[in-house]
């Protein structure tokens, strides 16, 4: 990720005084400039909404399914569209929020240290990562490209034919994430992908493949891949991936 100064504007919903403190002294603490907007009521967000350039907003999961829907809708109509989170109560309640329309769900932290860390976390939403896109058809190269320019996030995008050559990239470039595709002429991808993790141990990689093979997914996963995406995909199968590599989303059991 990109050391380039950020701030955030953070949109926080809840009609929990306690809870919005937290959040509050949370992003006090957080090593980015944080301006934090708060609301006890979804009509009162909304209003918030629309006169503020917000980032992300934080909202109570307990607020009624009906003013939750509309707020979401007003999030998604608007120019500048902010990243929405639901704060569930348990890790079962954040699972069962999935397909609702928000960005994500992530468990009501409890304490200072774990408000923080969702908020700074939430950095990676204002920042660019650094893609590889690796696949020897430079027709799907351009392809899984414009996917990842349709995504939310912001990606600079930078390509590599083979996985010889991703290899070098790795060693002399900075990169967040590689997409890599896993038919491919000499090394194939899970071949490719130990490579790349013993030049960069943290560096997050997604395997691509036309094909559904438990097997193969199970061997990219011990091998180290983030995640596994089965061609075609879509800009909303990026964001999904994305947001459960850095943490903004729980992960189903």
């Amino acid at each position: 990720m990109s050391d380039d100064l950020v701030s955030l504007k953070i949109l926080l919903l809840s009609a929990s005084a306690a809870d919005r403190d937290l959040m509050r002294r949370g992003a006090l603490a957080a090593s980015v400039p944080v301006d934090v907007v708060e609301a006890e009521g979804a009509s009162a967000a909304r209003a918030k909404l629309a006169g503020n350039d917000i980032d992300v907003v934080f909202a109570d999961a307990a607020i009624p399914v009906a003013e939750r829907d509309a707020f979401i809708a007003q999030s998604r109509s608007m120019e500048q569209k902010p990243f929405v989170f639901l704060v569930a109560a348990t890790v079962d309640e954040a699972q069962s929020l999935s397909g609702v329309g928000a960005d994500g769900a992530v468990v009501k932290p409890a304490k200072q240290s774990e408000a923080k860390s969702l908020i700074e976390r939430c950095a990676r939403l204002r920042l660019p990562n650094r893609v590889l896109v690796v696949d020897d058809s430079l027709t799907m190269r351009s392809i899984v490209r414009k996917i990842l320019i349709g995504s939310r996030f912001r990606l600079e995008i930078s390509e590599a034919q083979e996985g010889v050559d991703a290899i070098k990239q790795i060693a002399t470039g900075k990169f967040d994430l590689v997409f890599l595709d896993y038919n491919m002429p000499g090394i194939n991808g899970v071949e490719t992908l130990a490579g790349l993790k013993r030049q960069s141990p943290n560096l997050h990689v997604v395997i691509m493949t036309s094909q559904a093979d438990d097997v193969l997914a199970e061997r990219a996963r011990r091998a180290g891949a983030a995640a596994f995406l089965k061609k075609p995909f879509y800009p909303a199968d990026i964001d999904a991936i994305l947001h459960r590599i850095f943490g903004l989303q729980v992960q189903s059991r």
